[in-house]
């Protein structure tokens, strides 16, 4: 049955549990609640598309992904990744190799290639850096250590608030120890040769913060992710929610869009269900939330709600990461024709992440600090079957929010004038910077709409258009009350906020909710590889 429409909907008041939010995190929480609780689940997507950020939306002749450009760790069926989206789907979804050569990253004039395949990657590394052998081992023993030491730290998000009381200082301390570090700290005690560290961190955009900000354990989650290089869905990543559905189904649950919550429902000193925007009410002794802490605790709980001081104090401190804008690109021709390939481009202005990202935050007219372009249409086998002779291309930037706070009030396509004039030389820029480093473009486009952050408002509902929630800031991972279970009781949170950014991030946040709600492990249920 996949998504249903709200208004064409006849749904039961009560429920097992109620899930807040169809993206990755939603869905996860949702299917194992039905699947290992046999929960009968009703998740609420205000959105027309299930599915968050794996969503994809049309234009005549032309599909586009809104958030997955490419997922890592799921080549091997033993791996954790793809055994928990073979878990989550019934095997449903398949995937697709991109090149041997998965992300090139500029660094001004100069070139980088990140390949397939740990050992080859590392190789790759000491040809372009003769010099750094050492440091560049170093590199790898960090991000392994750091990776290694996550799982305590997550599981402790998901133990009974008493228990995490007493063991959580021993499950979080070492993961801290490389967390409570920026990602600029961190490589700067293995090497001092800048470029080094320029190309290390080229892919600071997967979690939304340069390297001066972010927290390396972010950092070493997305470089040790992509490690074996990166893969596309088979049918584009609109077959994520779908594939996911039937686990969620099959017990009684149901995926409603065009379904916006205006208010958890207190009770009691408890959640007991939502109420809708058109007065609607819904209960459900469990309610989990994926629509980010941020907006769960400051816009859907009542403000007298008991308990809630200490995470809107904690809120407070952390700021919403990183704003972005898009360019959904679709051209005449095959992306063979157009010489597009699926590696992805990573292309900065110079070395010094920081200070590009810095001095485009003053000047609206400096260089994009980071364009990052991605070829869906080359990535999917079945693009060109769906699709005949067209190309997809999407066009990347992080931008500040505070420069489209003035408009934030208005409407969708009813933004005004000054809008639509300052969005346009905008994508003009980025349309530019796509003919210039894919020059088949040039003379076959066809569209160029531009996504802003606040579509992201808009659409993902997110306040200041963050892509990645919370910003991975080293404090961040020091906040204690960013846990699964909530203050309120009955109220849960999933996705990004939980655990990290992204696609599995957001999944693994959901798997940590499911866990907190059912009393058990079900971390190492997902992640265990099917029996072949």
């Amino acid at each position: 049955m996949a998504a249903v429409s709200y208004r064409q909907q006849a749904l039961e008041e009560s429920w097992d549990a109620i899930v807040i939010g169809s993206g990755m995190g939603g869905l996860t929480a949702a299917a194992l609640l039905a699947r290992h609780g046999g929960k009968r689940v009703l998740v609420l997507e205000r959105h027309y598309a299930a599915g968050g950020y794996t969503h994809t939306f049309r234009r005549p002749g032309y599909e586009w992904d809104v958030g997955v450009h490419y997922i890592g760790q799921v080549a091997d069926p033993r791996s954790p990744v793809r055994a928990a989206f073979d878990h989550l789907t019934g095997g449903r979804l398949q995937w697709s190799p991109m090149p041997e050569v998965y992300d090139r990253v500029l660094l001004g004039a100069n070139s980088y290639d990140f390949v397939r395949g740990t050992a080859r990657f590392k190789e790759r590394l000491r040809k372009y850096f003769p010099r750094e052998e050492r440091a560049i081992d170093a590199y790898f023993r960090a991000v392994r250590s750091a990776v290694r030491w996550s799982a305590p730290y997550f599981a402790e998000k998901a133990i009974p608030a008493r228990a995490a009381q007493v063991l959580g200082g021993l499950l979080r301390a070492p993961y801290l120890r490389w967390a409570g570090r920026t990602t600029g700290e961190v490589l700067r005690g293995l090497t001092r040769d800048e470029e080094l560290i320029g190309v290390l961190t080229g892919q600071w955009g997967d979690y939304g913060l340069p390297p001066g900000e972010s927290s390396f354990t972010a950092h070493a989650n997305i470089a040790e992710h992509y490690f074996e290089g990166g893969f596309y869905p088979v049918g584009g990543a609109g077959r994520i929610a779908p594939s996911i559905a039937p686990a969620i189904e099959e017990r009684g649950g149901r995926i409603v869009v065009g379904a916006e919550v205006a208010a958890i429902r207190i009770a009691g000193g408890r959640a007991t269900g939502v109420r809708m925007v058109d007065g609607r009410e819904f209960t459900a002794p469990v309610v989990v939330s994926n629509a980010g802490a941020a907006a769960t605790f400051e816009r859907l709980l009542p403000p007298e709600t008991p308990g809630i001081g200490g995470m809107l104090a904690a809120l407070r401190r952390l700021p919403a990461s990183m704003a972005y804008l898009t360019l959904y690109i679709g051209a005449r021709g095959a992306a063979r024709e157009l010489g597009l390939s699926g590696t992805n481009l990573w292309i900065h202005p110079s070395r010094d992440h920081d200070a590009n990202v810095a001095r485009f935050a003053r000047d609206p007219e400096a260089p994009f600090p980071l364009v990052f372009l991605s070829f869906p249409s080359a990535k999917d086998p079945e693009f060109e079957t769906r699709y005949p002779g067209r190309s997809t291309v999407e066009a990347v930037a992080p931008v500040p929010y505070d420069w489209f706070q003035r408009w934030e009030e208005t409407r969708w396509k009813r933004r005004g004038a000054d809008y639509e004039s300052f969005k346009e030389r905008l994508a003009e820029r980025l349309r530019a910077e796509a003919e210039r480093y894919a020059p088949g473009l040039r003379g076959r486009i066809e569209h160029a709409e531009l996504s802003t952050p606040l579509s992201a408002r808009h659409f993902m509902n997110y306040s200041r258009g963050e892509a990645y929630g919370l910003a991975a800031t080293p404090a961040r991972f020091r906040e204690r009350l960013l846990r699964a279970q909530t203050p309120v009781p009955g109220l849960y949170l999933a996705g990004q906020d939980v655990a990290l950014a992204g696609v599995t991030g957001a999944l693994f946040g959901g798997a940590v909710a499911a866990s907190a709600v059912l009393g058990r492990n079900l971390m190492s249920v997902l992640t265990r590889p099917a029996k072949p």
